[in-house]
């Protein structure tokens, strides 16, 4: 996958990593550009388009799949993170609905476009979803469910020809985690790293300098394993059927 000349979407487009992806794609040569904000986006470039496009709600998202012509790469970047202790069952399914379901319902959404295409789905998660961070549980268990999404959507789709990242990621200095006193990387960067592991087609993706010492461990885990092996029986399967 190499970005110059494709049609990106990118959710949560309005600011902090969005909105870098989005301009990372400019930079790299993106034809056309999606931009998927709750709000409307105002944005110099022509090649840029922006799309009302709230994750939770199903009308806005099938009138964004209306306004797209063809898509080779979508980014589900949109996610909430908000601190608690597991104890509001209202706010823990808030972070259901925008970081798994969202999720789930956009990419479904423009499957078609992207199975045309031959394209590819990236889901930004973080290292959150590799262990919980205890501050923001309700946060860190959603990006573990959208983990396992990912690896089921990867095996699933991979005879369509669609391929499918995981970004796990570690601090980024957004306004999401401003108040977290962890190590940041900027925006900018993160982005690059990215679009750098999609175009190199990297299934997990480990952009920052927080991350990246754990790309190798993660790649000859049991778990990555794990996953090879199942995905295996889904091909056994199509092949004896």
């Amino acid at each position: 996958m190499n970005i110059t000349s494709t049609a990106v979407l990118v959710t949560g487009a309005n600011r902090g990593l969005g909105r870098a992806l989005v301009e990372e794609a400019l930079r790299r040569g993106a034809k056309r550009v999606y931009a998927g904000t709750r709000k409307p986006l105002a944005h110099s470039d022509r090649r840029v388009t922006p799309l009302t496009l709230d994750v939770t709600k199903a009308e806005q998202i099938q009138r964004a799949v209306e306004k797209v012509e063809s898509l080779d790469v979508l980014i589900n970047n949109a996610a909430i993170a908000e601190y608690d202790d597991l104890g509001d069952r209202a706010r823990f399914e808030r972070h259901l609905a925008v970081n798994l379901l969202g999720s789930y319902d956009v990419t479904q959404a423009f499957l078609p476009l992207l199975a045309r295409s031959g394209g590819a789905i990236v889901n930004v998660l973080s290292l959150g979803a590799l262990a919980p961070l205890p501050i923001i549980p309700a946060y860190s268990i959603s990006k573990a469910a959208a983990l396992s999404l990912t690896q089921s959507l990867r095996a699933l789709l991979g005879a369509r020809g669609v391929s499918v990242h995981a970004v796990l990621a570690g601090g980024i200095d957004t306004d999401m985690s401003r108040d977290t006193d962890v190590p940041k990387s900027s925006p900018e960067s993160v982005a690059r790293g990215i679009l750098d592991g999609v175009e190199n087609g990297e299934e997990e993706i480990f952009p920052d300098p927080g991350s990246a010492p754990l790309a190798e461990s993660w790649r000859n885990s049991v778990a990555k394993a794990l996953e090879r092996d199942f995905a295996a029986l889904l091909k056994g399967a199509a092949a004896s059927a």
